[in-house]
Order: C-alpha cells, then structure tokens, then sequence
C-alpha cells in the first residue's frame, strides 16, 4: 500500500451569506423552505445503514405553526436501543481500522455539502422544525457545522502529529487509539450544529456512534444523516434512533461496552446519567468519558463606563436572538444606576421594535419557543414575577399558544439580586436586570460570582481597563466563555472553544483540540534498537 504523513485542507470560519433581499440565497432558501413545507416527511431511524421504519409515528410541528403537519418520525423502543449497540460494535473494527485521512475525507465532504447543495435545505429545516430566523439558522446549520467538521479534521491531524522525544537508540511513539467500545451521543434541540457535532466528532477519532437526538430536532437531524451518508458514512458508525430517554439510559449505561457520553442538554439530567454511570461502573471494560454541556446563567455586567448602545445592543441580541433558548443567552445582568435613566429608556425603545412571527417571513427577529412544555415552564416564571413584590415587568410578560408557542420579549427588574428569575435557568426570552449602585462595582462582581451554580458565559461592557481586568479576575470561575465589550453569545468554532464549569459542565470545549482527546485513548510504544544483554549496571563493579 502507498504511505504519507498527509496535510489537511486549512480550516477557515464559513462565511454567513446575507440573504439581503434579490439575492440569490434568499431566492433558493425561500423554495426550500416551501418544498419542505409542501413534502409530508416519513422520517425513520438508520441503524446499521438501514433505515428503520416502524409504524408507531409521531407528528413533527412548527413550534410557530401548530397546524401545520411537517410530517411523522417513526418512535423506537428498547429493542432497537440494542440494535443500534451491536451495529455500533459490529461496524467497530473496520472503522476504527480504516486509515485517518479516509474518515477524515468522509467529513470533509460533509462539510462541503452542508455549505454547498444541502446549505438551503438544512437551513430550511432548522428554520421551520426549530423555528429560528434565516440569520440564526444560517450561522447554526450551515456556517457552524460545517466549521465544526473541518476544524475537527485539523484538530485530529494535531493530535495525530504529537509525539514524543526519543533519545539515542530508542524510537518512542504514541498512538491515539479509539475507545474501547461505543459511545452514547445525546444532543439537544436548540442547535443544528450540536446535534451534528457531537456524534460526528467522536466518530471522527475511529469510534461508532449511537445517537439519540432532542425529538424537537429530529426534522433537522434527518438532513444531517442524509449528507453524512451522502458523504460515504459507513454503515453502523453513527446509528441514529428515537426513543425516550429513560428507556435508552436504562440499556445504555448498563451495557459493559459504554466507552462514553458526549452530552449537551439540562444540568438535572447530565447528573442523573453521572449517577447512573457510577452506580454502573464495576460493569465497564473501561472508565467511560462523560463530556458534557449542560447550560448557563449568563450574565452580562456593565461598568459605568461602558458605552450605552454598546450595551442596548449586546442585551437585545445577547438575551433575545433565538429566543433565548441558548445555553449562552443573556439572562441576568447589572446595569450601574448612573446609566440606568437613559438606558431603560433606549433599551425599552427598542425591545418594542422587536418584530414577532414565524420564521418563514423574513422581517421577523423574533420566533417561538420551542414546544407546549418550554411555553408553560417560561409563562410560569412570568406569572410568579407578576405576583412578586421583589421585581417589577418592565416589557412584555404576556404569551399566546393558540397557533404557535409566542412569548414577546420580556424584560424584569429585580430589587432582590438573588431573586429567583436571577438565579435559575429559564431558558427563554426572560432577561431580569439588577440596577447597582455605583460605588458597589467590587461587591456586584461578587454578587455576579455567587449567584447560581452555573459558570458557563458572561460579558462585561466597560471602558474602564481597570474595572474591566479586575472583573476577568474576579470573575475567572464564573464563566468558561467571557466577552469584552460583546454579547456573551455567538462562540465561533476556531475562535472562542465553548464550555464552562461548575454546574454548566464539564468545560471540554467544543470547536477545540481538548475535545477530541477525550475520545481516544493513547498508547505509548518504546522500541529499542540495540537491547542491553547484560542486567549488570557499571556502578556494580568493586573499587581498584
């Protein structure tokens, strides 16, 4: 066979079309968006490269449409949990046997159909079954994971490349193997990219794959299978099922060849899997990887330095892009009181002017939540902010399910900095504000520290370069991802590696090299060419 220590293409950021309006993009998304519309989808499982159809269908909405059926998805049980396991184990040694470069070309061609034929269609997909605007989408289903899959494959290549010294007469090398058996990949709903990230990067480094995606996401999830078998996926190395949760745990994280979970989802459930991997662990051939994401309490912090549009601004996208249905979203922040007067004012001005819809007209900023269940736990923080004589509603407050699940932004004043919409993850478009007084700046930065177990981003808006390096300081465990003078969302894969501590993970860092490690293990090889014969050492010899 022909042998070569290979270069990969150099990895740069996708760039994000404008879909201004007469554009091409914004012509070709409109027919993809009403060709899926159009097509009632019959979406099944892919187990061991079949595509697994069982009858026992479930409908698939627009969370901003509710009368509108996109199609069906066909539900599993534990039965094909355990097909999924042994395709996953069967496709095992000829995958991780198959050379670095091959599994990298195979994702590499994912990412040029992504940001090629299928940019419009998984864009559509994403716009229509996770009601996201056409710039969120974009930047999540098409630039985004397409950046992932081609950082990841340069990522691999220097991880492959690290190695050790070797002195004279010694060849010391370390090989990246795969894990030993399967690894579970559970993905959430709120970013396409995710859900195509996590299992593809561990398939990557030579591992097979059962994933198991958000039922809120599957419409998007399907297309995401489609190009990574269009780009020549062996069969069995991602099998992609739909089964309840509890039922694909209780098989899973039982099983003695569990290698791992890559995880982004709520913290509630990342600790039960944590547990259950524990009460579990004497049956595993190894000590399984547990990576995992699981959300924030973002906040963003301004000095009475900062900059008021700089501010308005990083709110308004920081808190209310994609409803505030991300990991990263602003939820809480503390505006000091010297610039409170003139930014309430700007800030309400302009939450107003935020257009609500479905995502199929263009001019909305706004969209739905993602399903009943998110609608009413959001609604129920409001109603208790309603009743509370320790915040007061600024904007919005008010929501509407009957067609589709639409919140207006909504914007609290807590007089009590550890009020509960302050500390608890809503995970939706609720920001509460906390207004400090000036002279307080040292103890708001501990408020900030304190509040909540979560430490995944935050922001600060300054000019002051004092006050900003004395907040990066003090806040250097509350936050994985931190921003100067920007919204505490947006990471971008190559740029900002995203994670963070505490209770909002395991701060593995997606989009880095630290993440792809945690899917191999290494193994050390010394080979000496001309061995000693003699146990004898010189020091043995006796004085003259």
């Amino acid at each position: 066979m022909s042998n070569g220590i290979y270069n990969v293409p150099e990895a740069i950021n996708e760039p994000v079309l404008n879909y201004a309006t007469g554009s091409p993009e914004r012509i070709q998304l409109k027919q993809a968006i009403q060709e899926a519309r159009n097509t009632k989808a019959d979406i099944p499982m892919y187990i061991g490269g079949k595509e697994i159809r069982t009858g026992n269908k479930k409908e698939i909405h627009p969370p901003h449409d509710r009368r509108h059926l996109l199609g069906h998805y066909h539900a599993g049980d534990s039965a094909h949990v355990k097909a999924a396991i042994n395709a996953a184990l069967k496709a095992k040694k000829y995958w991780e046997n198959m050379p670095w470069d091959s599994r990298a070309a195979i994702f590499l061609r994912a990412a040029e159909l992504i940001s090629g034929p299928y940019r419009f269609k998984i864009n559509a997909a994403t716009m229509i079954g996770q009601s996201k605007n056409v710039f969120q989408a974009e930047v999540d289903s098409a630039c985004e994971l397409a950046d992932f899959l081609r950082f990841n494959v340069q990522y691999m290549r220097g991880i492959y490349a690290q190695q050790p010294i070797s002195s004279k007469g010694v060849w010391n090398k370390v090989e990246q193997r795969p894990l030993e058996g399967f690894v579970f990949a559970l993905t959430p709903f709120n970013f396409t990219a995710i859900a195509g990230n996590l299992p593809s990067s561990v398939a990557l480094m030579g591992n097979t794959v059962v994933w198991k995606p958000s039922n809120t996401q599957i419409f998007s999830a399907n297309v995401i299978m489609e190009i990574f078998r269009k780009a020549g996926l062996p069969d069995g190395v991602i099998n992609l099922i739909y089964v309840s949760g509890p039922v694909a745990g209780d098989i899973i994280f039982s099983h003695p060849d569990f290698a791992g979970i890559h995880y982004t989802g709520s913290t509630e459930v990342f600790r039960g899997i944590w547990k259950s991997v524990g009460e579990n662990i004497s049956n595993y051939k190894s000590y399984p990887r547990i990576v995992g994401e699981t959300g924030g309490k973002d906040f963003i912090l301004a000095h009475p330095s900062a900059d008021p549009k700089i501010l308005v601004t990083a709110l308004l996208r920081g808190a209310f892009e994609y409803q505030g249905q991300k990991c990263s979203a602003a939820s809480r922040a503390y505006i000091p009181k010297s610039l409170w007067k003139n930014f309430q004012k700007d800030f309400l001005h302009e939450v107003s002017t935020i257009k609500m819809g479905p995502t199929e007209d263009f001019t909305n900023f706004f969209n739905a939540v993602i399903d009943e269940g998110a609608f009413d736990k959001i609604t129920s923080y409001i109603g208790n902010a309603k009743k509370s004589k320790e915040v007061e509603i600024l904007a919005g407050g008010t929501g509407n399910k009957k067609d589709g699940f639409f919140i207006k932004p909504t914007v609290l004043r807590a007089k009590n900095p550890f009020y509960t919409t302050m500390c608890e993850e809503i995970f939706g478009p609720v920001l509460t504000i906390y207004v400090y007084d000036d002279s307080r700046y040292n103890e708001t930065l501990n408020i900030i520290d304190q509040t909540g177990n979560y430490a995944l981003t935050g922001a600060i808006i300054s000019q002051d370069r004092y006050a900003t390096n004395l907040a990066t300081k003090k806040l250097v465990n509350a936050a994985g991802n931190f921003y100067i003078n920007d919204k505490c969302t947006g990471a971008v894969v190559g740029q900002q590696p995203f994670g963070g501590g505490r209770a909002s993970g395991t701060n593995d860092k997606a989009g880095s090299m630290i993440n792809l490690l945690r899917w191999v293990s290494p193994r050390t090889i010394k080979e000496v060419f001309v061995p000693p014969v003699d146990y004898r050492y010189p020091f043995l010899e006796k004085d003259i």
